[in-house]
């Protein structure tokens, strides 16, 4: 069974170092901005705010990963994250994080678990 509030995307959408896909979730009362990617076969999530400066990543809408595809990039500043951990391995955000997101993928779909 679909769980419309908590979906993503169909599994499918997210291919391995490959575009991403923008969605919005409720975080307490506020909506948010966040991203899905699939990074070595696994599905992950994070908002999409960068922690230097608060701008979105995404260079154009679901491009995320740089030319190798071993890492996320902020398109504003140029911060480099680890796909498995959000964690900023270069740049000016160097030893932060991304906010991650649960994610479950089950019966051909990726969706996004409440935090609280």
């Amino acid at each position: 069974m679909v769980d419309a509030e908590r979906l993503i995307c169909a599994a499918r959408d997210l291919e391995d170092g490959g575009r991403g896909v923008r969605f919005e979730l409720q975080w307490g009362t506020k909506p948010l901005a966040a991203f899905a990617i699939r990074s070595k076969g696994k599905v992950y999530a994070y908002l999409n705010n960068c922690p230097h400066q608060g701008t979105e990543l995404d260079w154009q809408e679901g491009e995320f990963f740089d030319e190798s595809t071993l890492y996320l990039m902020c398109a504003t500043h140029g911060a480099a994250f680890f796909p498995d951990s959000g964690y900023c391995c270069g740049g000016p955000c160097r030893g932060r994080s991304l906010v991650k997101v649960a994610v479950e993928e089950h019966d051909e779909h990726v969706y996004w678990l409440d935090p609280t």
